[in-house]
């Protein structure tokens, strides 16, 4: 292969981190859509096309159903490649070591941790072509780390008394205590409740009303802003599917004791934008963490701390 970019000057890996959502794959400077379509010859379109030992794969299209085991298929391997690719290119590099940082529902990772690690390091190294540039990864690592907690790794010391925080995902809804500065490993939570539950709803409810499917960006923008340019009966429709479904998250946080007087709520992930627009809450008790990438920012915050308590100068 011809690597047209620059190589890595450093013997030191780089980190990057990767945050394998259901929905989108999340990097610290980029996120795009969960979904791979596979070729056996090369596609008509190229947009987003990444080619690896021999097969072709049109990154974002389709749609990735919810499974509780991530490493069941190929797909998230693919989609590592794609998220290395987009990081390597801010960077302008093709040619890196890389140290993978990486996370799993919160009580999933010790049961998973393992697996997972084994499977995005399941090659030494990896040469493939993305978006018509050549790419050379050398694989140094990985660290796998609980979704939610490395979003506020950073921030502990704001956690001061009692704080619930809840990580809304397409798939998962993952709910932690951290009281005084300190995550309770008692207190994890994890409910198949995320915002596809929502869109699931929301089509079904306009197929009983209407009789009519709605494309799934119209629906992805009314939750991320409450509105779209569509007729005001399809817009309150989807408005008060989504109302239904933010209470239901409320209902499931008192579930696992939250009582607004008595502590503060730290809402993240893609629902947090449901909360924000359809929510009824106390404000100055519930903190949204609107960064898409937040998580995968704090996987690389822990791993490069990992890996310098191991001596190395990440």
């Amino acid at each position: 292969m011809n690597f047209i970019n620059t190589t890595q000057s450093t013997t030191d890996p780089i980190v990057i981190g990767i945050d394998h959502g259901y929905g989108n794959i999340k990097t610290a400077h980029c996120c795009f859509p969960t979904g791979v379509a596979v070729y056996e010859k090369e596609p008509t379109f190229q947009h987003n096309l990444l080619i690896y030992e021999g097969k072709y794969y049109l990154i974002g299209e389709g749609h990735k159903e919810f499974i509780a085991d991530k490493m069941t298929d190929s797909d998230y391997y693919i989609l590592t490649l794609a998220a290395i690719a987009r990081e390597l290119n801010i960077r302008r590099l093709t040619n890196a070591a890389v140290h993978i940082a990486a996370g799993l529902p919160l009580t999933w990772v010790s049961e998973q941790k393992d697996s997972f690690k084994a499977y995005l390091l399941q090659k030494e190294s990896a040469d493939f072509r993305f978006k018509g540039v050549d790419y050379h990864v050398e694989f140094a690592g990985a660290d796998i780390f609980p979704q939610g907690f490395s979003a506020v790794a950073d921030r502990l010391r704001e956690f001061k008394g009692v704080n619930m925080l809840c990580d809304i995902g397409n798939g998962t809804m993952n709910v932690m205590y951290i009281n005084e500065c300190r995550p309770q490993a008692q207190k994890c939570f994890t409910e198949k409740y995320g915002t596809n539950q929502c869109l699931l709803a929301v089509r079904e409810n306009l197929m009983r009303q209407f009789g009519v499917a709605v494309d799934d960006s119209v629906l992805d923008r009314v939750i991320r802003h409450g509105t779209a340019d569509i007729s005001e009966r399809y817009l309150f429709a989807i408005r008060d599917t989504a109302r239904e479904y933010t209470a239901g998250i409320f209902r499931r946080l008192r579930e696992h004791e939250y009582d607004p007087e008595l502590m503060r709520l730290y809402v993240m992930g893609g629902g947090s934008c449901m909360v924000k627009n359809f929510g009824e809450y106390e404000k100055d008790r519930v903190i949204l963490i609107e960064d898409i990438c937040a998580t995968a920012k704090g996987y690389e915050l822990l791993a490069s701390q990992k890996l310098r308590r191991k001596g190395g100068s990440v």
